[in-house]
């Protein structure tokens, strides 16, 4: 039986402190966990990503009333709407690309800073809570795949 799978209670009793707690260290991050955390990430990714797309941009870009609606009584108009749809589509379909994932990320979660800043302020209405709780996934998100960040960075320094 490897080391990493042995409990604490047993290794503390047969070593010293300073290698059982190097033991349950490499435990938590032993190859299965990476691998997990890497794919349920992913699959976050992917749930986000359709969300903004289909559920949050679809509707301001096809004029749902009820988007339109919200849009007139902020007295943005079918501009703004369409305006912010296409930003969460664009963000939406950047969550699904690697290396545009923690931009993307962090782009949606300023939009939703300022969508939680207007529900709060001038629609009052029982869903204000919904951009804060966004957030949280997307700084996951952000700073999960922040060496994509650095990846960009270098790639668009090599095409200028």
């Amino acid at each position: 039986m490897p080391e990493t799978t042995v409990p604490v209670a047993t290794l503390a009793s047969t070593s010293t402190p300073a290698s059982s707690s190097a033991s349950v260290s490499s435990s938590a991050s032993s190859p299965k966990a990476r691998g997990a955390a890497r794919i349920s990430l992913g699959a976050l990714q992917i749930v986000l990503g359709l969300f903004y797309a289909l559920a949050s941009a679809l509707p301001k870009l096809i004029a749902h009333p009820s988007a339109a609606e919200a849009f007139d009584k902020l007295g943005w108009g079918s501009t703004g709407m369409y305006l912010i749809g296409a930003l969460e589509l664009a963000g939406g379909l950047a969550l699904l690309v690697p290396l545009l994932s923690s931009v993307a990320a962090v782009a949606l979660g300023a939009l939703m800073v300022g969508a939680f800043v207007v529900n709060v302020t001038v629609i009052h209405g029982p869903y204000v809570a919904t951009p804060l709780i966004l957030i949280l996934p997307l700084a996951l998100i952000a700073w999960a795949r922040r060496g994509h960040t650095t990846e960009l960075v270098r790639w668009v320094r090599r095409r200028v």
